[in-house]
């Protein structure tokens, strides 16, 4: 049996970075990031790749800022056009049109006593405003109407979510506005009456890379299919509900992230997400309230922690919020023995160089007796 250079060279080199790699992995501790801005009770962030930081909204400013993975926090947009008292919900960047799209509401009041919801979306070079698009319900006026969560696709479409009214707006790329999808399985499931958030339907929308939605609802713990050329809507069936459902994700590998106050759920399906499984669940800090999900640099997944319900009171002040990293346990189990089992492959592979190194040694001894 006999190994080419070029492959023991290689084998060498795999050894090498495998030894070198096992005190790293095992090391590395999650991702913590502090940082202050007065008053900013953040519900959403999002991940920007090209800029490298976190993007982050507010509840009660009208303003997005960039925050770096040190905590440098940056003021990136101010939007004093908007209406006062309305707050940045749910935003995403397209990264294929280089803009941040930012769900936009405002509570009624008894002085303006229709909620105002719209979809802005800015430039990230200029981080001039392009469009803002007012989102209404074609047939009725809902009271309780709250766009929520947004979701773009390859086209520049967007989606945005409705959790008071159950169903999902379209936004095309020039900021023309339609309803997608008001399909009955929204309204199939039994609701969490008992519950703080027994009011919020649909929530957290991600748009997968295969072509379809991915929606939870927040009062039925309930994940939907959603086709985004028709609108047809379908739960998927897992092995649990993902109770009080906030933010959701998918990592590069296809796993899915929903975030609640409580936990943050790893998801995975072999089908397409006709069926999925919840393989694992992550506690997170209650106190503090995470309300997002995103998947950063190097498929980091991470939550952000704005204490969002102290800053709803209107009476709360407060300059510090978080953003952490998250980790699955499993997974972090599993990865030491994908580790072990290359070790092992890069030791048989250099004790075999070792005993062709040694015959060529006799080999050569031999030829010089």
């Amino acid at each position: 049996m006999q190994l080419s250079f070029p492959l023991l060279l290689f084998s060498t080199l795999l050894f090498i970075f495998i030894a070198l790699s096992v005190p790293f992995a095992a090391g590395r501790k999650p991702h913590v990031i502090n940082f202050r801005s007065r008053n900013l009770f953040p519900e959403s962030f999002t991940w920007d790749p090209k800029s490298q930081h976190f993007i982050v909204g507010s509840t009660r400013h009208q303003k997005l800022i960039a925050v770096s993975d040190a905590g440098v926090v940056e003021s990136l947009i101010t939007d004093t056009s908007l209406p006062e008292n309305s707050s940045f919900l749910g935003l995403t960047v397209d990264r294929y049109n280089n803009r941040i799209l930012a769900c936009i509401h405002r509570p009624p009041s008894p002085e303006s006593p229709t909620p105002f919801n719209a979809l802005a979306s800015y430039d990230l070079q200029s981080n001039r405003r392009l469009f803002l698009s007012p989102l209404l319900d074609e047939i009725e006026m809902v009271e309780n109407a709250v766009a929520n969560d947004v979701a773009v696709d390859f086209h520049g479409n967007a989606y945005v979510t409705n959790s008071g009214g159950d169903f999902i707006w379209k936004i095309t790329l020039n900021g023309d506005v339609s309803i997608l999808s008001k399909s009955k399985a929204y309204k199939s499931h039994p609701v969490y009456t008992t519950t703080a958030y027994h009011k919020c339907g649909l929530n957290g929308v991600v748009f997968s890379p295969r072509g379809y939605l991915l929606v939870v609802q927040s009062n039925t713990g309930k994940l939907l299919k959603v086709n985004v050329d028709d609108g047809a809507a379908r739960a998927v069936i897992l092995n649990r509900d993902l109770t009080a459902a906030d933010g959701i994700a998918i990592r590069g590998d296809g796993v899915v992230l929903v975030v609640s106050q409580e936990k943050l759920y790893f998801l995975n399906s072999n089908d397409g997400w006709g069926e999925g499984v919840v393989y694992d669940e992550t506690a997170l800090e209650r106190e503090r309230f995470a309300t997002a999900v995103t998947v950063g640099d190097e498929r980091r997944v991470y939550v952000l922690y704005g204490h969002v319900l102290k800053g709803i009171s209107g009476n709360e002040e407060r300059d510090e919020f978080g953003i952490a990293e998250v980790e699955s346990e499993k997974e972090s189990e599993e990865e030491p023995v994908w580790l072990y089992i290359l070790i092992g492959i890069g030791l048989f592979i250099f004790f075999i160089w070792r005993f062709q190194m040694h015959r060529l040694v006799e080999s050569l001894n031999k030829k010089t007796v």
